[in-house]
């Protein structure tokens, strides 16, 4: 190459890093005085549609009562304050849906939402510190007799992105029985696991939420190491320039998507917070936060019950949003170091 390429080709290459920097130093800045501001605003919403959400219905709701158990769980192990009372009152009435299907989960039958709602119930009862019960056990008794002869456990309705992936309903299953399980349930449960350690690892995902919880699925299971970097290989590679990822690869980037890929990647994938991708997420995350500290995400579910304000900003969106700014919040804590007395 000839001096007056070379020079042509550094002046370009000074101009676009230049450039870079720019747009970089224009978003918002991810430092303790705005994560801290953008967590508050985003928990205090969080909390008050939980409280009012239970004055419209009766039943637990991964919406309602899951995804805000565990944000609500890992802001307290962050050294923020929650309303406790709210957190054992929603714990509880998780608990109290769960026993009124006891009989029924006895019967192989288990209630609206099968595996889904099953798991979903148990992680919210884990992160609440509930204690294994009588309950608990139909519950996981239900998981390993559930869709055995499959080898994991389909998704059985089709509400995307939450509730439309059988990696997600895997995974579900996969954790209940790992923190709620008898001893009795023992050999059952790890032929189940084993069962389902072949299929994750033979069966392709085919977008966000199959390739997040593909690889929790695989991480819980304590894949070999090859399989959870290609998995977490597939979901760096699925990041946007604008820093976000998108639900399905013909549509834009949303908080749902983002959130959900940021904390499987940190939490199953060894993605310290600190690395390029998750601070780029971040930044998208900081950016799509309106002003009263939610997240809007478009619904792609078909209603299936008589609407109801939930407390929740955004209308038909607000059970998909209140997610996603659930998710959104947990990836911005784990930026957050914990206080010296609960870190680990």
């Amino acid at each position: 190459m000839c001096k007056t390429n070379v020079l042509l080709a550094t002046i370009v290459a000074v101009a676009v890093v230049a450039t870079a920097a720019q747009a970089f130093a224009e978003t918002p800045q991810a430092t303790p005085e705005t994560l801290k501001s953008a967590i508050t605003k985003s928990l205090a919403l969080i909390e008050s549609s939980t409280r009012e959400y239970r004055k419209e219905r009766k039943c637990f709701s991964c919406h309602h009562q899951a995804a805000p158990l565990l944000t609500l769980a890992a802001a307290k192990g962050h050294g923020f304050e929650i309303d406790e009372k709210n957190f054992a009152v929603q714990t509880k009435w998780t608990a109290d849906h769960l026993r009124r299907g006891q009989k029924s989960y006895l019967a192989g039958n288990g209630q609206g939402g099968r595996v889904d709602t099953a798991g979903y119930a148990l992680w919210a009862l884990d992160v609440g510190d509930w204690k294994p019960d009588e309950v608990t056990a139909a519950v996981t008794g239900y998981l390993i007799s559930f869709q055995k002869d499959t080898g994991h456990w389909r998704r059985i309705g089709n509400r995307p992105p939450s509730q439309a992936s059988s990696f997600t309903t895997t995974y579900l299953a996969l954790r209940g029985l790992g923190t709620f399980g008898t001893k009795e349930q023992a050999g059952a449960i790890a032929e189940r696991q084993s069962q389902a350690l072949k299929w994750l690892l033979k069966t392709k995902a085919k977008d966000a939420e199959d390739r997040a919880f593909r690889l929790r699925g695989l991480h819980y299971l304590q894949a070999e190491k090859d399989a959870l970097d290609g998995a977490a290989k597939e979901l760096i590679d699925a990041q946007r320039e604008d820093g976000g990822w998108a639900q399905l690869d013909d549509m834009p980037s949303d908080a749902y998507a983002t959130a959900t890929t940021l904390i499987a990647l940190h939490e199953a994938g060894g993605l310290k917070t600190d690395a390029e991708a998750y601070r780029r997420g971040v930044k998208f995350l900081l950016e799509a936060q309106l002003d009263d500290g939610s997240w809007q995400v478009k619904t792609r579910s078909k209603p299936f019950q008589k609407y109801f304000e939930s407390g929740y900003p955004h209308g038909k969106d607000q059970f998909i949003s209140i997610t996603a700014s659930c998710r959104a919040t947990t990836a911005l804590l784990l930026t957050v170091p914990k206080p010296a007395a609960s870190a680990k």
